[in-house]
Protein backbone atom coordinates (compact mmCIF):
# COMPACT_ATOMS: atom_id res chain seq x y z
CA UNK A 1 0.00 0.00 0.00
CA UNK A 2 1.05 3.57 -0.89
CA UNK A 3 2.03 5.91 2.37
CA UNK A 4 -0.05 9.04 1.23
CA UNK A 5 0.92 10.25 4.75
CA UNK A 6 4.77 11.07 2.67
CA UNK A 7 3.77 12.53 -0.62
CA UNK A 8 1.90 15.80 -1.65
CA UNK A 9 -1.29 15.01 -3.61
CA UNK A 10 -1.60 15.85 -7.32
CA UNK A 11 -4.29 17.93 -9.21
CA UNK A 12 -7.30 15.48 -8.70
CA UNK A 13 -6.90 14.03 -5.60
CA UNK A 14 -9.45 14.83 -2.39
CA UNK A 15 -8.54 15.97 0.96
CA UNK A 16 -11.01 15.86 3.92
CA UNK A 17 -11.35 19.47 5.75
CA UNK A 18 -11.39 19.29 9.46
CA UNK A 19 -11.74 21.50 12.45
CA UNK A 20 -10.07 21.61 15.43
CA UNK A 21 -11.11 24.83 17.21
CA UNK A 22 -10.96 27.84 15.19
CA UNK A 23 -8.36 25.90 12.61
CA UNK A 24 -9.01 24.16 9.36
CA UNK A 25 -6.93 20.81 9.01
CA UNK A 26 -6.65 18.42 6.08
CA UNK A 27 -5.85 15.18 5.83
CA UNK A 28 -5.31 13.22 2.06
CA UNK A 29 -8.94 10.93 1.98
CA UNK A 30 -6.46 8.00 0.81
CA UNK A 31 -5.96 8.05 4.54
CA UNK A 32 -9.11 8.01 6.40
CA UNK A 33 -10.75 4.76 6.77
CA UNK A 34 -14.05 5.72 8.11
CA UNK A 35 -15.21 8.62 10.34
CA UNK A 36 -17.58 7.97 13.21
CA UNK A 37 -19.21 9.67 15.73
CA UNK A 38 -17.35 10.56 19.01
CA UNK A 39 -17.45 7.42 21.78
CA UNK A 40 -16.05 7.34 25.19
CA UNK A 41 -12.46 5.76 24.70
CA UNK A 42 -10.82 3.56 27.39
CA UNK A 43 -7.45 5.69 29.26
CA UNK A 44 -4.35 3.82 28.01
CA UNK A 45 -1.70 3.84 31.29
CA UNK A 46 1.00 5.74 31.04
CA UNK A 47 0.24 7.51 27.29
CA UNK A 48 1.63 10.47 26.26
CA UNK A 49 -1.28 13.18 27.11
CA UNK A 50 -2.01 13.95 23.80
CA UNK A 51 -3.35 10.12 23.88
CA UNK A 52 -7.36 10.13 24.59
CA UNK A 53 -7.10 6.00 25.17
CA UNK A 54 -8.39 2.89 23.13
CA UNK A 55 -11.59 2.00 21.45
CA UNK A 56 -12.92 -1.13 20.30
CA UNK A 57 -13.60 -0.60 16.44
CA UNK A 58 -15.53 -4.00 14.93
CA UNK A 59 -13.15 -6.12 17.11
CA UNK A 60 -9.93 -3.71 16.40
CA UNK A 61 -8.73 -1.83 19.62
CA UNK A 62 -7.78 1.40 18.23
CA UNK A 63 -5.71 4.08 20.06
CA UNK A 64 -7.47 7.81 20.46
CA UNK A 65 -5.00 10.22 19.79
CA UNK A 66 -6.54 14.39 20.50
CA UNK A 67 -5.12 15.94 17.16
CA UNK A 68 -5.45 19.51 18.77
CA UNK A 69 -3.75 18.67 21.86
CA UNK A 70 -0.77 16.41 19.15
CA UNK A 71 -0.71 19.32 16.94
CA UNK A 72 -0.06 21.85 20.22
CA UNK A 73 -2.84 24.33 19.87
CA UNK A 74 -4.51 23.22 23.01
CA UNK A 75 -6.88 19.77 23.88
CA UNK A 76 -10.01 18.79 22.36
CA UNK A 77 -13.06 18.53 25.16
CA UNK A 78 -14.78 15.43 23.19
CA UNK A 79 -18.10 16.26 23.13
CA UNK A 80 -21.48 14.55 21.55
CA UNK A 81 -20.50 16.48 18.20
CA UNK A 82 -16.61 15.62 18.71
CA UNK A 83 -15.97 13.18 15.75
CA UNK A 84 -13.21 10.53 15.60
CA UNK A 85 -11.20 9.91 12.36
CA UNK A 86 -9.82 6.69 11.78
CA UNK A 87 -6.58 6.93 9.31
CA UNK A 88 -4.38 4.68 7.98
CA UNK A 89 -0.79 5.61 10.02
CA UNK A 90 2.47 3.73 9.67
CA UNK A 91 0.71 0.50 9.01
CA UNK A 92 -1.46 1.25 11.53
CA UNK A 93 -5.38 2.48 11.79
CA UNK A 94 -5.73 5.46 14.31
CA UNK A 95 -8.38 7.27 15.63
CA UNK A 96 -7.87 11.03 15.25
CA UNK A 97 -10.33 13.50 18.11
CA UNK A 98 -11.19 16.39 15.52
CA UNK A 99 -14.04 18.78 16.46
CA UNK A 100 -16.29 18.36 13.24
CA UNK A 101 -15.40 17.26 9.77
CA UNK A 102 -16.41 20.12 6.97
CA UNK A 103 -15.91 19.38 3.61
CA UNK A 104 -14.13 17.49 0.93
CA UNK A 105 -11.50 19.73 -1.03
CA UNK A 106 -10.91 18.56 -4.98
CA UNK A 107 -6.54 19.61 -5.37
CA UNK A 108 -6.73 22.05 -8.05
CA UNK A 109 -3.18 22.96 -9.81
CA UNK A 110 -1.35 25.69 -7.72
CA UNK A 111 -3.67 25.08 -4.74
CA UNK A 112 -1.24 23.52 -2.46
CA UNK A 113 1.66 25.64 -1.10
CA UNK A 114 4.35 25.47 0.99
CA UNK A 115 3.88 25.76 4.43
CA UNK A 116 5.34 29.38 5.61
CA UNK A 117 9.45 29.43 6.58
CA UNK A 118 9.53 30.67 10.22
CA UNK A 119 12.48 29.37 11.28
CA UNK A 120 11.25 26.11 13.15
CA UNK A 121 11.73 22.59 10.97
CA UNK A 122 8.56 21.69 13.66
CA UNK A 123 6.16 23.07 11.21
CA UNK A 124 7.17 21.76 8.31
CA UNK A 125 7.19 18.42 10.16
CA UNK A 126 3.59 18.51 10.51
CA UNK A 127 2.11 20.34 7.79
CA UNK A 128 2.95 19.81 4.29
CA UNK A 129 1.43 22.30 2.48
CA UNK A 130 -1.08 25.44 2.74
CA UNK A 131 -3.83 26.43 0.91
CA UNK A 132 -6.80 28.87 0.62
CA UNK A 133 -10.37 27.90 0.45
CA UNK A 134 -13.62 30.04 1.11
CA UNK A 135 -13.31 28.80 4.98
CA UNK A 136 -9.47 30.63 4.96
CA UNK A 137 -6.02 29.17 5.43
CA UNK A 138 -6.39 25.35 5.51
CA UNK A 139 -2.92 23.85 6.76
CA UNK A 140 -2.43 19.58 4.80
CA UNK A 141 -1.35 17.67 7.70
CA UNK A 142 1.64 14.89 7.47
CA UNK A 143 0.03 12.16 9.55
CA UNK A 144 3.35 10.36 9.82
CA UNK A 145 4.51 13.12 11.85
CA UNK A 146 1.28 13.12 13.83
CA UNK A 147 2.06 9.60 14.87
CA UNK A 148 5.44 8.16 14.13
CA UNK A 149 6.18 5.05 13.45
CA UNK A 150 7.95 4.27 16.98
CA UNK A 151 4.51 5.64 18.56
CA UNK A 152 2.53 3.60 16.41
CA UNK A 153 4.04 0.30 17.35
CA UNK A 154 3.88 1.24 20.84
CA UNK A 155 0.12 2.45 21.12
Amino acid sequence: MEDFAQRLPQAGEELIEVRIGDQQYAIDIMSVREIRGWTTSTPLPHAPAHVLGMINLRGAILPVVDLGARLGIGSTTPSASSVVVVAHINGREVGLLVDAVCDIITVTEGLLQPPPDIGDEAVREFVRGVMTTQAGIVSLLSLSSVLPAEIAQAA
